[in-house]
């Protein structure tokens, strides 16, 4: 499956990755980075640092969109995601470069290069699919096949301590360095979920869910609604609207993830560091 990650580098989003770059099912032919959780300049040299991490082959890594198309940046997340979004781990400085070219060019050369075969995992704000709310509702109303796995749903997925000490017994050698990683950067995320989120002993897999469904669309149960994404409002701006009336307002029809097979989705996740078969 060629597929292109849109990212804004956290500690989720980085489990994802590894995920994706574990499961022979991607082809990773790009990835471009959004201001986020992290800047999108950062969230470049983070996503550098997890490809090495990984022993990864060359992928283009574009620097994408800096601020949002209205409005102004939050600031980090670094409650969740630490001071440099990986949990404060600090990885090796990477040797490779992103492309310099434009977020526009590099996805106009994706998809000439894809010929309508490209699957686009956006794990951050869609600033750079839509050239955020504005951004999302633009994507949102583009007539593409979209798939939205909303927190509604990924946050039902919690990866505990104890799987991820599990995850350090049993992963495969070439999995340690990761493996070795993660357990360090979810300490912090999972401190940060505990003050933010309430969460106890556990942390929501909002991104690895997301890129587990292109994989195995199965684990998550979806329906076809209209919808749209409010941009105005105080406190409803950013959120999806769906229209279930029998004559619903004029928007395209999205595909919403509303259920998911917990159990499956975290032995799916599991699966891409252990041996063949495990």
């Amino acid at each position: 499956m060629k597929t292109a990650f849109d990212v804004d580098t956290g500690v989720d989003d980085s489990l994802a990755l590894l995920y994706a770059l574990n499961k022979p099912r991607f082809e990773i032919v790009g990835i471009a980075t959004v201001t986020g959780n992290v800047e999108a300049d950062l969230a470049a040299e983070n996503t550098l640092k997890i490809l090495d991490l990984a022993g990864a082959p060359e992928i283009p890594v574009t620097l994408g969109a800096l601020a949002p198309l209205r409005g102004r940046w939050e600031g980090r997340v670094s409650v969740i995601h630490g001071d440099n979004g990986l949990g404060n781990v600090k990885l090796p400085a990477s040797g490779r470069k992103t492309t310099g070219k434009g977020v526009e060019e590099h996805y106009l050369e994706l998809g000439e290069r894809c010929q309508g075969e490209l699957v686009l995992i956006a794990l951050g704000p869609l600033t750079n699919i839509a050239t955020d709310p504005e951004a999302a509702d633009l994507v949102f109303q583009s007539g593409m096949d979209i798939t939205a796995v909303g927190l509604d749903v990924t946050t039902k997925v919690r990866f505990k301590k104890s799987h991820m000490d599990w995850l350090d017994t049993h992963c495969k050698a070439s999995c340690r360095a990761e493996v070795d990683y993660l357990k360090e950067a979810f300490k912090h995320y999972r401190y940060g979920n505990q003050v933010q989120n309430y969460c106890i002993d556990d942390s929501p897999l909002h991104d690895p869910l997301a890129v587990m469904c292109a994989a195995a669309p199965s684990l998550v149960h979806t329906q076809m609604r209209k919808a749209r994404v409010e941009c105005g409002g105080t406190y409803c701006r950013g959120m999806i609207v769906t229209d279930l009336r029998e004559h619903p307002f004029q928007a395209e029809y999205i595909r919403f993830a509303t259920a998911v097979d917990e159990e499956r989705a975290l032995g799916e996740l599991l699966s891409a560091f252990l041996e063949e078969g495990r």
